[in-house]
C-alpha cells in the first residue's frame, strides 16, 4: 500500500507541473513566413524562430501568419481574410517593410485615438484590436525590426535596399523601433527588441559584401561599413553575399540559424513564463 500511495503521489506531482498547452500565433512578415518556406532562402536556412521556440517549449503550438513584404498596413487592412483565430499568445512582428516603403510613422496619439490606417502607429492599434477581440486575455508580445545591412535578395538580385544605416522617406529605422516600444509601453505588452541588441547589430549583419573594387574591377570583400557608396550592379555582378558572408544575416536582411537563434532565446525568455 505504501508503494502503491508513493506511485499515485509521484504521479500526481509529475502531472500537477506540466505545461499547459498554448496556442500561439505570430503575426510578420518575411522574416516569420519563412521559417515554413527555407526553399526560398537558398536552402541558406534550417529552422526559423517559430521552429526554434517551440522545440524548447513543446507546449507551445505555432500557427505561422507571416506574410512576405507584407507592412503593418497590408496587415491591418486584411485582419478579416487572414483567418486569424483565438489564442493564447500573439506576436507581432512587423515595421522593417514600412520603413523601407518610406510609410509615414505618426505618432503615440494615432494609436490612442485609433485614427486609422494611415500611419504605423494607426496600424498598430487596429491589428491590437482584433487580437483583443479574439481573446481579451491573450498574451501580446511586440518585437521591433532588426537593424538591416544592404538587402540583395537571393532569388533576384535586382530586389535590392540599402541598409538601416541612412533614412528612407526621411525617417531612420530606429524611429519605428521607438514607435513599438512606446505602444508596449502603453499597452504593458512584452517587447523584444531585437534592434538594439549587440548580437544583432550593423557590423554583424554579414562579415562581408563582396563587391567590384572602383579602382581595379577586381572583386573584394567589403565588410560593413566599408561597402557603403561602393556601386553593385545585379544586371553583371556577382551575387555580393556568398556563404562564406553569412553571418547573422544570409542577405543583409533575413536572419541565418545564427540570427534566428538569438531571436528564438529572446522570445524563449519571456513565453517559458506563460
Amino acid at each position: 500500500m505504501k508503494k502503491l500511495f508513493l506511485l499515485i503521489s509521484l504521479f500526481l506531482l509529475f502531472t500537477s507541473f506540466k505545461p499547459k498547452e498554448l496556442t500561439w500565433v505570430a503575426i510578420g512578415d518575411s522574416i516569420t513566413y519563412l521559417n515554413d518556406h527555407p526553399d526560398e532562402t537558398g536552402k541558406r536556412i534550417t529552422k526559423g524562430y517559430l521552429t526554434g521556440v517551440t522545440e524548447k517549449l513543446p507546449h507551445i503550438h505555432v500557427i505561422n501568419q507571416g506574410h512576405n513584404g507584407w507592412t503593418s498596413e497590408g496587415i491591418a487592412e486584411s485582419l478579416d481574410k487572414l483567418g486569424l483565430i483565438k489564442a493564447d499568445i500573439y506576436s507581432i512582428f512587423l515595421g522593417t517593410n514600412d520603413w523601407w516603403r518610406g510609410r509615414l510613422l505618426g505618432k503615440l496619439s494615432d494609436y490612442q485615438n485609433n485614427t486609422g490606417n494611415g500611419t504605423v502607429y494607426g496600424s498598430f492599434r487596429l491589428i491590437t484590436n482584433k487580437l483583443r477581440e479574439l481573446n481579451p486575455q491573450a498574451k501580446i508580445i511586440l518585437i521591433t525590426p532588426m537593424q538591416r545591412g544592404d538587402f540583395v535578395y537571393i532569388n533576384n538580385p535586382k530586389n535590392n535596399a540599402y541598409g538601416s544605416y541612412k533614412p528612407k522617406n526621411e525617417q531612420m529605422l530606429e524611429q519605428f523601433v521607438w514607435a513599438i516600444d512606446s505602444i508596449a509601453k502603453v499597452e504593458k505588452f512584452a517587447l523584444v527588441d531585437l534592434y538594439h541588441q549587440k548580437e544583432l547589430d550593423l557590423k554583424h549583419m554579414v562579415n562581408f559584401k563582396r563587391l567590384k573594387d572602383p579602382t581595379t574591377s577586381e572583386y573584394k570583400n567589403y565588410p560593413y561599413p566599408e561597402y557603403i557608396g561602393i556601386p553593385y550592379n545585379p544586371e553583371t555582378d556577382e551575387y555580393p553575399y556568398p556563404v562564406q558572408s553569412i553571418d547573422m544575416t544570409y542577405d543583409g536582411l533575413h536572419p541565418s540559424d545564427k540570427g534566428y537563434e538569438v531571436i528564438t532565446r529572446m522570445l524563449v525568455a519571456i513565453m517559458k513564463k506563460y
